[in-house]
């Protein structure tokens, strides 16, 4: 009964770091769209940092079945933007950017707490284990979205830092990437999905740097 009891706890941790990654990350798509000209995202009641504007309802499904699961794209318009090339690449490595940002500042503050002298505190082994699990999310979410793949933000940021001939190839590619995304997610090596093996050294990698030792 008490490990069924922390194996819940750690769900519960786990979903609700989740969803505040995704929040972090959806919201600012938006707020950069906004700055750079484009109020689609805004009218479109995206501007806020409310987890119900962002969940997307089967991302939504997947998230509390297997704890993984994905936010609602936000939408911009490129005729909006002075450069929309340039301007995409912004709006779309915000999102990552973000979430790096977030797993810093619950760095900091779970090393502060870890420094509070009290040992055996339930508060501050809860706060501990809920710290770690954004962490943990938000890495997770900000590497897995910087994969140069459509409809990834990875892909609208190469197309952005590109000569324009060989964006405009690249963009070709935009039709085929969730044929690319779906061969990346299935586990066909060993039952492991090839995305896995790609990024995962790169989040062990953050995860060493952000988690305390």
């Amino acid at each position: 009964m008490f490990g069924a009891s922390f194996n819940l706890l750690d769900f519960i941790f786990s979903l609700v770091a989740l969803i505040v990654a995704i929040d972090i990350h959806e919201f600012s798509h938006a707020w950069a769209a906004e700055r750079l000209g484009d109020p689609t995202p805004r009218l479109q009641g995206r501007l806020t940092l409310n987890p119900l504007a962002h969940l997307d309802p089967i991302g939504t499904i997947l998230l509390i079945l297997v704890r993984f699961g994905w936010g609602k794209p936000v939408q911009f318009d490129p005729f909006n933007l002075r450069n929309p090339r340039r301007d995409g690449a912004l709006i779309s490595i915000a999102g990552p950017v973000s979430n790096m940002l977030m797993t810093a500042m619950c760095s900091i503050l779970l090393q502060l707490i870890f420094r509070i002298p009290a040992p055996g505190s339930l508060v501050i082994m809860v706060a501990g284990a809920l710290l770690q699990q954004i962490i943990v999310m938000n890495v997770m979410l900000g590497i897995f979205n910087l994969v140069p793949i459509h409809p990834l933000d990875g892909f609208k940021i190469v197309e952005g830092i590109l000569p324009e001939a060989q964006a405009h190839e690249w963009h070709e590619l935009e039709r085929f990437g969730i044929i690319f995304l779906i061969f990346l997610l299935f586990p066909i090596f060993g039952g492991v999905a090839p995305i896995q093996r790609i990024i995962s050294p790169v989040i062990n990698f953050f995860l060493t740097i952000f988690l305390p030792k």
